[in-house]
């Protein structure tokens, strides 16, 4: 299982990235939750096997629609026992 603690910055908010990562999560089978940030990113923790862990990744770096993903940072973390499926976080 791989973790990984995402921060997505650029055009990011007020383009469905939220909505999206959640159906991109679902549909590869990953868990975790996404939240817009303060400073205009998005963030995200993001935990699975590792192959669908890396194919939710390499969306985020493109994201939707109307988004544009200037930076994206991705570090390594511990899984979080008690997550099941993949929300939205407000």
């Amino acid at each position: 299982m791989k973790a990984l603690h995402v921060t997505i910055c650029g055009i990011v908010q007020g383009v469905w990235f939220r909505a999206n990562t959640r159906e991109q999560a679902q549909r590869l089978g990953v868990s975790g939750w996404v939240r817009n940030t303060p400073d205009g990113a998005v963030e995200a923790h993001v935990q699975g096997d590792d192959d669908a862990v890396d194919s939710l990744l390499a969306w985020c770096r493109q994201g939707p629609p109307g988004a544009r993903v200037d930076k994206i940072k991705a570090i390594e973390v511990g899984p979080e026992e008690d997550i099941q499926g993949f929300r939205i976080l407000y």
